[in-house]
């Protein structure tokens, strides 16, 4: 019987289009063992075209190893992987020649499965298209300087080896919706009066940050401007920062969603790549919030920054954060102006040091 190997590849830009790199890697499917390493800036790309080209370099190192092999690949990218298996229709002209490359090269080994993955179980190569970007910005070639060990990772145990860049998040104050419990996506919605004492006590808790990032949304910008207000510190408006775009359901309780929409209800909290109706689903607001995220770490590398965001963000920052699967958003509870805090390290790893702080109210 053929050997099977496991590719696994990702690929990131940091302001989509912007810095781009790939990492991908070659694992023996019988034990694990990490056979092939190989990371790559590309100069200005976006998220997908890093995508495809961490895929065609795992291709081609499985095929060095052994082109008879029968691969696997798996992948973060719903995109690539359902484009891949023939189940999506290639739309964009950037992305064509790449999966015709992708295609070529699959042909020449033994067989080749591709296999969504949740973005966690594919820290690896996530690391490799990171450590490639990082490289890029130093002026620098990525390598490979230490072996894996027989997991293909970073012992468990090895600290950080840089400053992080600090990210202190800020949910806004209350507003009438968040009273009555409503959907509250991308209405303009104000505070209320307490919401706006919620945010200057906020103000009052918060020190030495180097900046601001809000979401466009009035409830976050009027929460921001108080922190501003007492701090100094400049504000920067980030659209991938803002709410869920809640589409019909804005405005409405749960149980009124729940009592029109069931079956569309009941479909949006199985499945993170569905969306209410005419609305925005949390594997696209996942998307968009990495996105902000990277740019903020490439403007604020080693900084500490107040982001002034909303339910959803935030839980998804905490998520990436923890390496946790999307069903983690179910199991988190953010209340009004509460405050959180992560560490981002430019080697990979992150670390959530305060959740759901609401000590200054």
């Amino acid at each position: 019987m053929s050997r099977k190997l496991i590719i696994e590849a990702d690929g990131g830009s940091r302001g989509n289009p912007g810095p781009a790199g790939y990492g991908a890697l070659v694992r023996d499917a019988l034990t694990g063992e990490v056979l092939a390493e190989v990371a790559e800036a590309i100069g200005t790309a976006t998220n997908n075209v890093a995508e495809y080209r961490g895929l065609i370099a795992g291709l081609r190192a499985a095929a060095d190893l052994d082109p008879a092999a029968r691969a696997e690949v798996r992948m973060d990218s719903k995109l690539v992987v359902e484009q891949m298996s023939g189940r999506w229709k290639i739309k964009h002209p950037d992305m064509v020649p790449l999966a015709l490359e992708a295609r070529e090269l699959a042909s020449a080994l033994g067989s080749v499965a591709y296999t969504w993955i949740p973005r966690a179980r594919n820290a690896h190569a996530d690391r490799l298209a990171n450590e490639a970007m990082d490289a890029a910005a130093r002026g620098e070639e990525w390598s490979r300087d230490e072996e894996p060990d027989d997991e293909g990772e970073r012992a468990a145990w090895t600290p950080p080896s840089s400053t992080p860049t600090r990210t202190l998040l800020l949910r806004h104050g209350e507003t009438p919706y968040s009273i009555e419990k409503r959907f509250a996506g991308g209405g303009d919605i104000p505070l209320t009066e307490n919401g706006l004492l919620q945010a200057r006590a906020a103000a009052r808790a918060i020190k030495d940050i180097d900046a601001i990032v809000t979401s466009p949304l009035r409830r976050c910008r009027d929460t921001a401007a108080e922190i501003a207000a007492a701090t100094g510190a400049g504000i920067r408006i980030e659209e991938g920062f803002r709410e869920t775009d809640f589409g019909a359901w804005e405005g409405l309780t749960f149980a009124e969603a729940d009592r029109r929409w069931p079956a569309e209800l009941k479909a949006w909290l199985a499945d993170p790549d569905v969306a209410p109706p005419g609305g925005e689903s949390f594997a696209e607001v996942s998307r968009r919030v990495r996105t902000a995220l990277d740019k903020l770490k490439v403007r604020h590398r080693h900084k500490t920054v107040l982001v002034v965001s909303h339910v959803t963000p935030i839980k998804l920052l905490i998520k990436d954060a923890l390496g946790a699967p999307m069903t983690s958003l179910y199991r988190m509870h953010l209340d009004v102006a509460a405050l959180s805090a992560i560490d981002w390290y430019d080697d990979g790893p992150a670390s959530l040091r305060s959740f759901n702080d609401t000590h200054h109210l």
